[in-house]
């Protein structure tokens, strides 16, 4: 079973799957978290995204280049 098939149906990711779902570094992603380019969420100590927030950064980065 593909990573892609397995996060089908999750509502929150780690900083490592968002980075590999948007193809970009880890650090990259905590570059775009910093600058809150892209929202994340907050479990205590973890940090999570919201796969439709990383959806609507993609959306919002269309036609910008």
């Amino acid at each position: 079973m593909s990573a892609e098939n397995q996060m089908q149906g999750r509502l929150l990711v780690k900083p490592h799957e968002a980075a590999r779902m948007l193809s970009i570094s880890a650090r990259k992603l905590w570059s775009l978290k910093a600058s809150r380019e892209i929202e994340c969420v907050r479990i205590g100590r973890s940090v999570r995204y919201s796969v439709s927030a990383l959806q609507a950064w993609v959306e919002s980065q269309k036609g910008q280049g």
